[in-house]
C-alpha cells in the first residue's frame, strides 16, 4: 500500500442539502481529512463551499464528472486548480484527448500557481450499472471488460488514478500496476446497507484488494453519531 494514513483513506462522500448541515459534520468529523462535494453542494453554493471546508482544514475532493469537449473540460480543471482542490474527477469516457487536456492543464495551472496539482480521477463505470445498463447504452463490452479498457486509456492519458467499483480493484491492479490510484466508492460497513449500489464491498476488503482510498458517505454521515461510525470503520479496516 502507498504510505497514506488510514484516517486519509476514507474520503467522506457529503451528500446533505445545506451547507450548515455540512460544516457541521466536517466539524464532527475531526478525523476525517478528505470531503468529497458533489453536485448536490457545489451547484447550490459554488466555490464558497470549498473555501468553507479548506478553512477547517480539510482536503477537498470535487466530484463534478467533467465530461465534454476538450477545451470546455480543460477550463474546467483550470478553475478547480485554482482553488487548491485535492482531488478531481472527469469521465474516462470522454476520450484520450480530453483526458490529455484535462491533465495538461492542471500541470501547467498548478505550476504558474507555485501550488500542488491536483489529483486528476478518471471515472470508469458507474457503481449503479450493471451489465443490462450497459448493453441499454450501446456498450458490448460486459462491466469488468469496459472498467478495464477505460482505466488503460485513462492511465495512458496521463491521470493520477481511476474511480471504479471495489469489484474491479483486482483487477485494475493486475493490469494498471501499483501506481496509479485506485479511489472506489461502494463501499459499506459490514453493518450497513447497501442503498442505491450495486457492486459493493466492506472497507476491510476494498483495502486489502489495493484500494487506495474508500468513499464512504451514507454510513458515516445519517449515522446517529458520524464520529463514532467513522471510527468503528476504522477499526473494522484494522481488525485482523
Amino acid at each position: 500500500m502507498k504510505n497514506i494514513d488510514l484516517e486519509e483513506k476514507i474520503i467522506i462522500a457529503m451528500d446533505v442539502e445545506e451547507k450548515e448541515r455540512a460544516l457541521n459534520l466536517v466539524r464532527m468529523l475531526r478525523h476525517a481529512k478528505i470531503i468529497k462535494i458533489g453536485y448536490r453542494l457545489f451547484i447550490k453554493y459554488g466555490v464558497s463551499i470549498l473555501k468553507n471546508i479548506q478553512k477547517l482544514d480539510k482536503k477537498v475532493f470535487l466530484d463534478l464528472k467533467l465530461h465534454d469537449i476538450p477545451n470546455t473540460v480543460a477550463e474546467g480543471i483550470r478553475q478547480a486548480t485554482n482553488h487548491k482542490v485535492f482531488m478531481l474527477t472527469i469521465h474516462a469516457l470522454g476520450g484520450k484527448e480530453m483526458i490529455k487536456r484535462a491533465v495538461e492543464v492542471a500541470n501547467e495551472e498548478a505550476d504558474k500557481l507555485s501550488i500542488p496539482k491536483p489529483k486528476i480521477l478518471a471515472v470508469t463505470i458507474l457503481t449503479s450499472l450493471k451489465e443490462k445498463d450497459l448493453i441499454e447504452i450501446g456498450i458490448q463490452n460486459n462491466v469488468k471488460d469496459e472498467v478495464l479498457n477505460l482505466a488503460k486509456l485513462a492511465i495512458e492519458s496521463g491521470v493520477d488514478g481511476i474511480v471504479c467499483s471495489p469489484l474491479e480493484i483486482e483487477l485494475l491492479r493486475k493490469n494498471i500496476g501499483k501506481e496509479p490510484l485506485i479511489v472506489t466508492p461502494g463501499i459499506r460497513p459490514l453493518w450497513s446497507q447497501k442503498n442505491d449500489q450495486k457492486r459493493v464491498m466492506t472497507p476491510k476488503e476494498a483495502i486489502e484488494k489495493g484500494a487506495d482510498y474508500l468513499v464512504i458517505g451514507r454510513p458515516i454521515i445519517q449515522a446517529s453519531n458520524p464520529k463514532q461510525a467513522f471510527l468503528k470503520i476504522i477499526d473494522e479496516i484494522r481488525e485482523n
